[in-house]
């Protein structure tokens, strides 16, 4: 199969990632083997490719947001052969903590994560504990669903922690992949609910498409920063939008 291998971390510019024949993966007996079809590129794909992250492997296969095809299974799995799943960053957790025994495996310290310490979706093959592979709504198309497996579990995990009561304000800040597919899912959720569009005001961000880049670069600090140095404008608008 085809794959994008990393020989050793670089910057990016260096061209670190190598596209190469290797051979198919062979699952364990307890992972599914995924025919890819659809990976997204994250931030944390950078932190692996670039040296943020501690190598942990000589050579790996970054990307953690996959979806695709299962192509073999265990025989007591709950997907089947042909079945579309998502592979995400968390692939392994102990079982055992009280992290894990308590709802908050992400916070495990022995987990284990797609493409920094197993090979991850930049590859038409790759292979997943079944227990740790997300099935797919028909309703969202490969490329659709893939960010969600990263940026979408991260807002919507905020969101939810947020608590937004009735009547309350949402603040979103630092406005990128997470917040603005959670922002979806709050648009969503006034458009389904009556009412909820009128008791939940929302401060967001709109950003010229000419200097999105910048934008994104910035945390809620340093906005100013940004600003000037870009030249943007700023307006505050009855105290519900900032437009940028």
């Amino acid at each position: 199969m085809r794959a994008m291998v990393l020989q050793g971390q670089a910057p990016i510019e260096r061209a670190p990632l190598l596209a190469e024949d290797v051979p198919i993966p062979t699952p364990a007996g307890d992972e599914l083997l995924v025919r890819v079809r659809a990976c997204g590129v994250c931030r944390t794909d950078l932190h692996v490719v670039e040296g943020d992250l501690p190598p942990v492997r000589d050579r790996l296969v970054p990307g953690h947001q996959a979806v695709g095809v299962v192509e073999s299974a265990p025989p007591d799995a709950r997907v089947r052969v042909g079945d579309r799943v998502g592979i995400a960053w968390l692939r392994r957790t102990c079982g055992h903590c009280e992290y894990c025994a308590t709802g908050r495996e992400n916070l495990c310290e022995r987990a284990e994560f797609t493409g920094w310490h197993a090979d991850g979706g930049f590859a038409e093959y790759a292979v997943v504990d079944e227990e740790y592979a997300y099935s797919i709504p028909s309703v969202f198309s490969d490329v659709e669903a893939a960010p969600l497996l990263c940026a979408g579990i991260i807002g919507y995990r905020a969101l939810k922690r947020a608590r937004l009561p009735d009547g309350g304000r949402l603040g979103i800040y630092g406005f990128g992949g997470s917040a603005h597919l959670a922002m979806q899912v709050v648009q969503m959720l006034s458009s389904t609910a009556p009412g909820l569009k009128r008791r939940i005001p929302i401060r967001m961000i709109d950003v010229w498409a000419a200097h999105v880049d910048a934008v994104l670069a910035c945390v809620a600090h340093d906005l100013r920063r940004c600003v000037e140095a870009h030249r943007l404008r700023v307006e505050q608008r009855s105290g519900e939008h900032i437009r940028v």
